[in-house]
């Protein structure tokens, strides 16, 4: 399964292109006990760039592949889903522009090329890491969820029990996003977005969610 974006920029494709990820390289950093004893919300995060190669773990801890084949024959993910039906997609929004994670070839997309690192954060807080490097945003896919090649359960097509599948399994890769960021000296935010503002500029269709924003970088100084 590959996210194709629906907008790509022509005009700036040469600039804006897809990003081959180095090969993740699982380990190092802090053990697991230690990650959750300095597990917490830093929300003053530096303008300080992340290294692709501590991008491309990152995302691989996140919400990559660690399997070949999970549940129901298909590839399994570091964050569990209803159903398998891993149904949320994450955008990393940078200054360069919008990307979407492809982790079955561990590709970033290229979604829009503008910087939307200012709606990714509610208005009242946008001051704190609005520089941030690293920037992502988590949207459902409804119909991804409804069609799920797991099995079908009843709930996958009812919109409050999809409420809450969704909502848990963004919060499940979230939580690796922050043991990953306590694991490797980084600094992490989850939080709310502007959603109505992002579905608009992503031009996303119906059937997906804008849900929650979670912000990545180095902690400033002091």
């Amino acid at each position: 399964m590959v996210y194709e974006p629906k907008r790509l920029i022509s005009a700036s494709r040469k600039s804006f292109v897809t990003i081959k990820l180095p090969k993740p390289k699982p380990g190092g950093g802090a053990s697991v006990s230690t990650a959750l004893q300095r597990r917490k919300t830093t929300r003053e995060i530096s303008d300080k760039k992340l290294p692709l190669q501590v991008l491309s773990n990152l995302l691989w801890a996140a919400y990559g592949v660690n399997r070949e084949k999970g549940p129901f024959e298909i590839p399994g993910r570091t964050a569990a889903s209803a159903s398998n039906s891993q149904e949320i997609d994450l955008y990393v929004l940078t200054e360069k522009g919008v990307y979407i994670y492809d982790p079955f070839h561990h590709l970033l997309l290229p979604a829009l090329k503008a910087d939307l690192r200012p709606i990714a954060i509610s208005a009242g807080q946008v001051s704190l890491a609005r520089h941030a490097p690293v920037h992502f945003v988590y949207v459902a896919d409804i119909d991804r969820l409804v069609n799920t090649a797991g099995y079908q359960e009843p709930g996958l097509h009812d919109p409050e029990y999809q409420k809450a599948y969704y909502y848990v399994d963004t919060g499940m890769i979230a939580a690796n996003v922050y043991l990953f960021a306590a694991s490797h000296g980084l600094a992490a935010w989850f939080h709310n977005c502007n959603r109505a503002a992002l579905a608009v500029k992503l031009d996303l269709s119906p059937d997906k969610r804008v849900l929650f924003g979670q912000t990545v970088g180095y902690p400033k100084k002091g």
